[in-house]
Parts: structure tokens; C-alpha cells; sequence
């Protein structure tokens, strides 16, 4: 008897997951986390307003969601100023990810990303048959010029930058993104992951024509609208290459119930300024929990802070192993020197009082392996 026929490519992959998740860990430990600081969701929670039309909407779940997401295309469209035909409703940044890579990466085609960036992205192209060119950080921020000057030599189909930056917060201002624009070589595609956006100044958000071809904007509701277990995010570009999402997409893979509360979320402009807010001072808290225990914050444009250790990754994994035993949850970059840090998400008052009384402990532990 035998088993499936699995294609030669994914025979040749490693099996391998982006991210563990905090409940595998839970399993694992056999005992809860007390604060969940490492999957850069959002703890303050959704709107009330997007609760409230998600319950709404529960009893219908019965029911495939719109298929085309129009009133939620169609709200974005007014909020971005652009038409609805210019945006495609996706399972969140990766699903959208994933889409894009299948529409454009046969074994064999190049991309360029930076070494320690988002690594589901990297898991999708190497599932298709991508080949990855990586390019270092530069002063803990993606380089621009770097990812172009690697594109220019291997004839890379697309570049990957995320601004905000994931996983060390840092960002770069909107000239530098325009400037990069300007300079993509003919045929390269820029992914453009701008899923932090909204907590970043508004000197980091770049100008880009709504009909630019060169570029595809990549946006979320699980950050800063705090809709991560929905699932919803929304990429924008051009028409032409939004259309083609179409051969590819779940066309039903975004629910009734969490296009529901999306809506909610865009719409409810006041919960998204006092979420501004309470991000703000968030990070203000973890950056002096960690200068009161002689760490150095970086600044951060996003929902989570990277805390410089003070030595190398070896060390930083010893703190975050000895916040776990703590019951503290956080997570760390892959990559040197940024694996230095460890990231630290912004929560509710008491889950940072938490992590305030285990970074000491857990320090004192680490220094002491």
C-alpha cells in the first residue's frame, strides 16, 4: 500500500512552522502564561462597537460570507481614498501573502527580503519554489538601498520590506520609501508590509499612486484594531494585479462574522484614537520597565517594544526562557545582532505588571547561567 505522491518540491522541504504559538508552548509547559506578551496582538481588544456587530452576526454564521467582501472594499475604498476595485479582502496579511507569492514565484524565481524579517513570508516563497536572497539589517532597520542592490543582481520578482518594522520596531520616514519606489529595477514587484502603520507617525506613511504597478500595500485588522483570531486583512495596488487575486483566492475564506467586525472597526473612529493611546502608553511603560532594570528600550513605531539585552542571543534567550518560567510569554528576533532583544508587546496595565516583576528574576537568572 502506499501513501501520497507528494510533489518533488515539497518532498525537498523541511517540515518547518513560521511561529510557535503561544498555546503549543502551553501545552508543552503544561501550565498558562499569566501575561501574553509575544504574539504582538492586541490586548487592549477590539472596539465595542466591532464586538457588537460580530455577536449580530453570529446567528447567521450558517450562512458563506459576502464572497467579494464588497461594503468592507468599498469602506476602505472611502478611507483610503481609492477605488474598491483596488483592494482584495484576504485570511489576514498571510493568506494575502501567500496569494501574491503563488501569482507571481516559480521554482526557481528570485526574491529579496531581509535576513531576520517576517519569516511567514519566507515560508510561502520557499513553498512555491522561491529562491530567497537575504540582505542584513542596517543600524536594526531594513535597508532599502541593500534589498535594491540584491534585486538588481539576481533579477529578483519581488523585494520585501516592512515599514514599520517587525521584529524590531523601528521604521524608516516616507521619503525613504518613496525614494526606494523610484529606484525598483523594471519587473520587480515591492511588497510593501505596512501592517504597524497605524501606530506609526504619520511622517513614515509613504505617498504611492493609486495605480503605481511597482507596489502592493499590505494592511491588517489584527494589530491596532485588535481582530487578530478573525483573520482579516486587505492588500492595495493596482487594479490590474488586484484582479488577478481572483484566480487565486479563498473566495470564501473571510467569514461573515469577522467582515462584520472589521467594518465595525473601520468605522468606529473614536476607539481607534483612544487605541492610539493606549498603545502610546504602553510602550512608554515597557520602555521604563526596562531602563529601571539597566536595559535599553529601542524606539518603536509599532505595537511592541525590542528590549536590548546587553549582550548576545544566547543571553536574551536565557531571559526569555527564564520569563517563561515566570509564566511571562514574549519572543525574541531569530537573527544576530538583533537577536540581542527580546519584543515585548504592549498590553493592559496588569499583564505589564507582571512582566515588570519577572524581568528582574528572570535576569538575575540568566546572568547566572
Amino acid at each position: 500500500m502506499t501513501g501520497p505522491r507528494y510533489t518533488r518540491l515539497i518532498s525537498s522541504l523541511p517540515a518547518s512552522v513560521p511561529f510557535i504559538g503561544p498555546e503549543t508552548l502551553e501545552r508543552e509547559r503544561d501550565r498558562a502564561f499569566t501575561a501574553r506578551l509575544g504574539a504582538n496582538e492586541n490586548g487592549f481588544g477590539p472596539s465595542p462597537h466591532a464586538v457588537a456587530a460580530m455577536a449580530a452576526e453570529a446567528g447567521a454564521i450558517w450562512k458563506y460570507g459576502d464572497s467579494t467582501s464588497l461594503k468592507l472594499r468599498e469602506a476602505l475604498g472611502r478611507f483610503h481614498q481609492r477605488p474598491a476595485d483596488t483592494i482584495v479582502i484576504g485570511e489576514g496579511v498571510d493568506g494575502l501573502l501567500g496569494n501574491l507569492v503563488r501569482l507571481l514565484i516559480e521554482p526557481g524565481d528570485a526574491v529579496v527580503t531581509s535576513d531576520g524579517a517576517y519569516p511567514t513570508f519566507n515560508f510561502h516563497v520557499t513553498g512555491f519554489g522561491g529562491v530567497l536572497h537575504k540582505v542584513p539589517y542596517h543600524d536594526d532597520r531594513e535597508d532599502p538601498q541593500a534589498l535594491l542592490q540584491k534585486a538588481r543582481e539576481v533579477d529578483a520578482k519581488l523585494i520585501y520590506l516592512a515599514n514599520p518594522d517587525n521584529p524590531m520596531g523601528s521604521w524608516h520616514e516616507a521619503g525613504v520609501i518613496e525614494d526606494m519606489i523610484a529606484q525598483l529595477p523594471e519587473g520587480v514587484l515591492l511588497v510593501l508590509d505596512e501592517a504597524y502603520v497605524e501606530m506609526a507617525p504619520e511622517a513614515a506613511v509613504p505617498t504611492v499612486a493609486v495605480d503605481d504597478p511597482r507596489v502592493i500595500r499590505m494592511r491588517t485588522f489584527s494589530k491596532h484594531y485588535g481582530l487578530a483570531g478573525a483573520r482579516v486583512g486587505y492588500a492595495m495596488a493596482a487594479a490590474e494585479l488586484i484582479a488577478q487575486f481572483e484566480k487565486v483566492r479563498n473566495h470564501f475564506g473571510v467569514n461573515r462574522v469577522a467582515q462584520a467586525g472589521a467594518l465595525a472597526a473601520l468605522n468606529d473612529t473614536t476607539w481607534s484614537v483612544y487605541m492610539t493611546r493606549l498603545i502610546s502608553g504602553a510602550r512608554t511603560r515597557i520602555a521604563q520597565i526596562a531602563q529601571e532594570n539597566g536595559l535599553q528600550p529601542l524606539p518603536s513605531a509599532t505595537n511592541f517594544v525590542a528590549i536590548d539585552c546587553g549582550a548576545d542571543g544566547a543571553f536574551a534567550r536565557a531571559v526569555l526562557e527564564a520569563l517563561a518560567e515566570e509564566d511571562v510569554f514574549v519572543r525574541m528576533p531569530a537573527v544576530a545582532p538583533m537577536d540581542r532583544c527580546i519584543r515585548v508587546s504592549c498590553a493592559p496595565a496588569d499583564e505589564l505588571d507582571r512582566f515588570a516583576a519577572a524581568l528582574p528574576v528572570a535576569l538575575r537568572r540568566a546572568r547566572q547561567r
